[in-house]
């Protein structure tokens, strides 16, 4: 299927969204996959404990839905000692390649600066390249590992974007 054939739109959600919870439990599967190691299998608890997130402390949530009404990517904001980060970003591997991540990227960079953000800020890890392209194609320049992370998962990779306010 071509990006052009295929109108894909934006829809805010609460956290509880079935289509998200899907998409997150997709991340999470690609994750330990890329992560998990024969002596690790999970990952260590100070990293589990960085990268959760009560949904409480999410202010958005945002799903890329096809035309056909398929949800194929997943992104969130929440707040962070009074920054706007950008998490659990996800674009199911069946749709990845029709620009559904630059739309979802974008869409929440526009949730933060209407909300009066100057910057977003995120977190990936360092086994993740294809995220690490986009997020440098997109716009985003590499910043010092941030707390929780800069202690819980130093091998983190971070990034921040200036928005047009």
């Amino acid at each position: 299927m071509s990006a052009e054939k295929l109108a894909l739109n934006l829809e805010e959600v609460s956290f509880e969204d079935p289509r998200a919870a899907r998409l997150r439990d997709l991340l999470n599967k690609e994750l330990l996959a890329r992560y998990a190691t024969a002596e690790e299998p999970t990952l260590p608890a100070a990293a589990r404990s960085a990268l959760s997130v009560p949904a409480e402390d999410f202010v958005a949530n945002v799903l890329v839905v096809t035309s056909f009404g398929h949800a194929i990517g997943h992104g969130a904001l929440r707040l962070l000692d009074g920054e706007w980060e950008v998490k659990r970003v996800i674009v199911d591997p069946a749709a990845r390649g029709l620009g559904a991540a630059t739309q979802l990227m974008a869409g929440l960079e526009q949730i933060a600066a209407a909300a009066g953000a100057r910057r977003v800020i995120l977190q990936t890890g360092g086994k993740q390249p294809e995220a690490e392209a986009l997020y440098r194609k997109i716009g985003y320049k590499q910043i010092p590992v941030y707390p929780p992370y800069n202690t819980a998962i130093p091998s983190s990779v971070c990034f921040e974007k200036e928005l047009e306010g």
